[in-house]
Formats: C-alpha cells, structure tokens, sequence
C-alpha cells in the first residue's frame, strides 16, 4: 500500500515538473516566434501571444522547477514532514499563479473584437495586408472601417466591398487559438490540484506512521 501511494505520488510529481517545461518552453517559444518576421503563417498568432502574459509564463515555470526539486528531499527523508508541508504550500502557490495567468487569458476571449479592434488599427499597413491574405477578407469592421490596405486579395474598392471585413473571421480564429491556451493552464491547474491531494495523503501516512511508532517505543519502554 505504501509503495503505491508513493509510486503515484512520485509519477504526479513528476508531471508537475513537466507542467513546468510546458509553461517555459511555450513562453520561450512564443517570444521568439514572435521575433521573427511576419508571414502570413504567424502573423495571427504573433498578435495574439503578445497580448499574453508570457513573461509571467516563465516566473511561473521557474517556480514549478523549485517546487519540484524541494519535493527530492520528502521522498529522500521518508520520515520527515517538514519538506512535504513547504512543498505543499508552493504547489498552492504555483496552482494560484497559473490560475491567474489561465483566467487573465480567458477574460481576454470575453472581449475579443473590441481588443482585436484596437489592435488592429495600431499594426502598420503591411501587418494589416497580411491579415487580410490569411482570412481572405478587407479591412476589420469592413472595407471601410478602418480602410482597407490594397495588395492582392483587396485588389481594389468594389472586391474589398465584396469580402467584407475581417472581424468574424479573426475574432473566431482568436477565440479558438486562446481558448487551447487557458485551457492548458486550468488543466495544469487541475494536476497541481492532484498533486496537493497526494501531498496531503503522504504526510497522513507519514504523522499515522510516527504515532504507531511512539506507541511501539512507549510500549518497549514500559516493558523494560
């Protein structure tokens, strides 16, 4: 029974370590994806992951990895508690920190056009072209609003009219790509959970344990 309680605690620990790269190398990623030139590839998905909380991203990773290596010593020392209860409670921490970043990113998704709106109008014309070439439309409200940007999917005026605008296209491209994002988060959200639940077992076992234990020395004492 004890070497299956640690076993799934160990195999739950370790995943959290490798929640912890996710959140890294996504951030890591994202910051030089979005280093890179703009293509008609990424150019969607550059204007969306900078409006994300990256950096925070990162600090989060950073205190997951600490957590994990300050849970090494609990599974060293299989009769203290001091460590399981410090790793408890930054695995409290590290749960809030990527809840936040999870419920920033979805608040987000709540106001997707007026955002997109706003960040349109600040991208320069060639950032707009592209755009317009990935979701084969002409302007964002429409042709008109803001203007257009002529290239070869807006040719002129009367084509530009017959697409119409980008806003349903990148709203809905937008709501897809951020909700994969925050739904990582609130599942890496749900192990971190897991984690505290093993946590706490392990440190039941482990104070059950030590009592049995002073009965055992209570009883040899009175024996002798």
């Amino acid at each position: 029974m004890v070497n299956k309680l640690m076993v799934v605690f160990l195999g739950t620990d370790i995943l959290f370590a490798m929640c912890g790269g996710l959140l890294i190398g996504f951030s890591l990623m994202a910051e030089s994806t979005m280093r890179a030139s703009p293509t008609i590839a990424n150019v969607a998905q550059n204007l969306l992951l900078s409006r994300c909380p990256l950096t925070a991203g990162v600090v989060n990773a950073i205190f997951v990895f600490l957590t994990f290596i300050l849970s090494l010593p609990a599974l060293w020392l299989p009769q203290n508690r001091s460590w399981l209860r410090a790793q408890g409670w930054l695995i409290v921490f590290c749960a809030i920190f990527t809840l936040c970043l999870g419920i920033s990113i979805w608040y987000g998704t709540l106001t997707t056009r007026s955002n997109l709106g706003t960040l349109w109008a600040k991208e320069s014309p060639l950032t707009q072209s592209l755009l317009q070439q990935k979701f084969n439309c002409c302007g964002y409200v429409n042709s008109t609003s803001p203007p257009f940007v002529q290239d070869s999917t807006c040719t002129n005026s009367l084509v530009a009219a017959q697409k119409g605008g980008c806003i349903s296209a990148f709203s809905s491209f937008a709501n897809g790509y951020l909700d994969l994002i925050f739904t990582a988060a609130f599942g890496i959200v749900g192990l971190d959970v897991l984690l505290i639940l093993c946590v706490a077992m392990v440190l039941k076992y482990r104070q059950e344990q030590e009592r049995y234990r002073h009965i055992d020395e209570k009883n040899g004492l009175g024996g002798l």
